[in-house]
């Protein structure tokens, strides 16, 4: 196998599995948004379905729990069975919110970094 032949083996499988990492994060918000209009969800779900990065959902969902906490907005509680290093499945509460919800919630939250005010906008507009 020749070296330029390598490099194109290797360019094609990038661009493959860059095309399916794309993919896979076009799924998850298009599934995210379909549970947020059927019934109340997790903030988390809520800010996955404006198609945000899943790098910064983890921090913005804790800006919106805080910010929920201040206006005394408390969402529908649900029991989930959380698992711990693999194994343990302990029982936890959880809270799931409705659209009308996370719009009371983001009118409150003034967030500051570019990700978080764009992920504010979409929720708002919603």
């Amino acid at each position: 196998m020749s070296a330029n032949s390598r490099r194109t083996a290797a360019l094609l499988r990038d661009r493959t599995r860059a095309n399916r990492a794309e993919s896979r994060a076009r799924r998850a918000a298009a599934t995210a948004a379909r549970r947020v209009r059927t019934g109340p969800r997790s903030l988390a779900t809520h800010i996955i379905a404006t198609g945000a990065s899943l790098d910064v959902v983890a921090g913005a969902a804790d800006a919106l729990r805080a910010q929920a906490r201040k206006a005394g907005i408390r969402g529908r509680a649900a029991r989930i069975r959380r698992t711990l290093n693999g194994r343990a499945r302990r029982v936890v509460t959880v809270y799931r919110y409705t659209v009308e919800q996370v719009a009371q919630i983001v009118a409150t939250y003034k967030p500051r970094k570019a990700e978080y005010k764009a992920i504010r906008a979409v929720l708002a507009a919603a």
